[in-house]
């Protein structure tokens, strides 16, 4: 991906007089900001239709459209990048005039260049929150809860493969080049693309998460790409694609593998030229993006049977970083369940309990074919099925269950019990749905109370009625 802008953000200056706008663009360079220059409106529409940038900075009397008019015009098309009014001829009307059209500030010449330095970062603050709340909004209920990926916090790890792993992330991080995440589902690839994320230049900037294997096909351009409004039927409006959500962030592609190979030649483009065409558009759109593309597939060998592009796997494959499967680091595992422990408990509003020295011994015995994301979901089910002081090995395993059946294997009477009967997964599960179907006949099946009864959210509790084929409609109380 080119490197385009600079670090404190890229701005528009429209000014009509020659002069004034190359003062203004030397000016804001040495002040470290990234600058377009214009001499009209219609000149900076035609810009921004073709690279977005952080804040328009636009005299007010030009000729043609002038300032109102690119301020009504960027409201249109670009409607949550900042437009501030700089202008000579200040009056309260002029004002009112520009603040009601859309205008984020109203400058007077000539501006004070640490005010005017102050106007520009409020603004683009502004425009990064209400991008991260767009996003959020329509994010809201599509993207499917990763526990393993979610986590804000620092990894955790002291292994061998853990650590080389977590120094891959730091030599990666400082750079803007694009990385590649390889490990088994589960094992926390989300959670290292965001930290990837926090330790580089660009960590003020949008974390875009987009599942590629969710994507219909006949989505992927206008899921990526956006479009204009009337490009095709039922485009009832603008709509900004991934890449575009992402400017001056990370775009992180998970299970890239996954990606169509139609759609790959126009992922290679935009990391190869830094843009794209996007429907409806007559020019090409420019972004300023940085991808990390994650998979638990064998890119090498997909590649080699036809099914993903070279050139493409080339181009991801730039920064490597090998995530090793949990079963790999068993000494992180005591360190990953106190993690789990304490931070559920925390959700659930309950103190964290101990865990057993006993129980310790046979999580880290178990092979964890669900790698980190299993070792949460049974943290998670034995604090939800049994609150206690002390989270002990029955707890783990389910009621009933006796230490000797850990998830490490080993003892149990095998002519009292089948081998599925000693699985601690078959025994959570067992023990999870009988508590879920408990909490629908106590509430009479209603939704809102199950979950306050099982202290989880209504989005989870759906989760578990999915995994376990229960329609609350039939459970009578």
């Amino acid at each position: 991906m080119p490197e385009r802008s600079a670090s404190r953000g890229r701005v528009l200056v429209v000014e009509d007089e020659a002069y004034v706008r190359e003062s203004l663009g030397e000016m804001l360079r040495a002040r470290g900001f990234g600058v377009d220059l214009a001499a009209s409106a219609e000149a900076a529409l035609a810009m921004l239709g073709r690279t977005p940038v952080d804040v328009v900075l636009t005299d007010l009397k030009m000729p043609g459209a002038g300032g109102l008019g690119l301020i009504r015009g960027v409201n249109t098309t670009s409607p949550d990048t900042p437009v501030i009014v700089l202008t000579g001829f200040g009056t309260i009307a002029s004002a009112v005039e520009c603040v009601r059209g859309g205008a984020t500030d109203y400058i007077l010449k000539p501006a004070d260049p640490d005010a005017l330095e102050v106007a520009l970062e409020r603004a683009m603050a502004s425009r990064a929150l209400r991008r991260e709340v767009s996003y959020l909004r329509s994010a809201a209920g599509t993207a499917p809860a990763d526990p393993a990926g979610t986590d804000t916090d620092i990894p955790v790890g002291r292994s061998a493969g853990w650590l080389e792993a977590m120094k891959m992330v730091s030599a990666a991080a400082p750079t803007d080049s694009t990385v590649l995440i390889l490990g088994e589902s589960g094992t926390g690839k989300e959670l290292v693309a965001r930290r990837v994320h926090q330790l580089s230049a660009r960590a003020k900037g949008p974390f875009v998460r987009v599942n590629c294997a969710a994507i219909p096909v006949e989505m992927w351009e206008s899921e990526f790409f956006g479009h204009r409004r009337g490009s095709f039927t039922g485009a009832s409006g603008d709509r900004e694609g991934r890449f575009l959500l992402a400017h001056r962030g990370t775009l992180f592609m998970d299970e890239i593998g996954a990606m169509p190979i139609a759609a790959q030649a126009k992922i290679l483009r935009v990391l190869q030229d830094g843009e794209f065409d996007r429907l409806g558009d007559s020019q090409p759109t420019r972004v300023d993006v940085r991808v990390i593309a994650a998979t638990n597939s064998n890119l090498e060998a997909e590649a080699a049977a036809g099914r993903f592009r070279n050139d493409l796997f080339y181009r991801l494959n730039v920064v490597r970083i090998d995530l090793p499967a949990l079963r790999d680091r068993p000494d992180d595992i005591p360190l990953l369940a106190e993690r789990f422990t304490r931070q559920i408990s925390t959700r659930l509003g309950r103190p964290a309990p101990g865990i057993t020295s006993q129980a310790v011994t046979e999580l880290t015995a178990y092979a964890w074919p669900g790698n980190v994301r299993e070792l949460r979901n049974v943290i998670e089910r034995a604090l939800i099925l049994n609150p206690g002081e002390t989270l002990n090995l029955p707890d783990l395993l389910g009621s009933g269950a006796s230490a000797s059946t850990g998830p490490g294997g080993g003892g149990g009477d095998a002519s009292r019990d089948s081998d599925a009967d000693l699985n601690i997964r078959a025994a959570l599960g067992r023990r999870e749905k009988e508590v879920i179907l408990e909490a629908l006949r106590r509430s009479g099946g209603v939704r809102k109370e199950a979950s306050r009864l099982l202290g989880i959210d209504q989005r989870n509790l759906g989760y578990y009625l999915r995994k376990h084929d229960i329609n609350p409609d039939l459970v009578s109380e």
